[in-house]
């Protein structure tokens, strides 16, 4: 029975590294797309001479506030689906525990900035690096 459960576990891995890779070119791919509509603005602000920290700030700013949002949301449905599950099955309450609960939550709100930011920053310094005519 140990190694069926074994091997079910790390079948469940898998699927869960895959997810999160489809789950972080997803949101990358969203947030490039996005700054693609920002290209011609972003090359404007350069050409008037901003300096790229001037210009990268609001965006990675917004970046910043649009991984928090989405986090709070993602750990807002996970509180819902735990309580949810909990009337469904009382015995669930036993096994959890506010200590995980809060390193999850945690570990969601950092993963959230930090990938919007990292996104976002990167989309951003791409668009200042190609020339004007590349942006057509």
């Amino acid at each position: 029975m140990n190694s069926n459960v074994r091997r079910i576990g790390i079948v469940i891995g898998v699927i869960s590294l895959f997810l999160i890779f489809s789950v972080i070119m997803l949101i990358d791919n969203t947030i490039r797309l996005a700054m693609f509509s920002n290209r011609f603005l972003i090359k404007t602000m350069q050409m008037v001479g901003a300096t790229r920290w001037f210009i990268a700030k609001p965006f990675n700013i917004r970046g910043v506030i649009n991984g928090i949002i989405s986090a709070v949301l993602a750990i807002a449905g996970i509180l819902l689906l735990k309580l949810f599950a909990e009337s469904w099955l009382p015995e669930l309450k036993s096994l959890s525990s506010l200590k995980w609960m809060s390193i999850l939550c945690f570990s969601i709100l950092a993963l959230g900035i930090i990938i919007s930011l990292l996104s976002t920053h990167r989309s951003v310094i791409k668009y200042l690096r190609t020339h004007l005519d590349d942006l057509y």
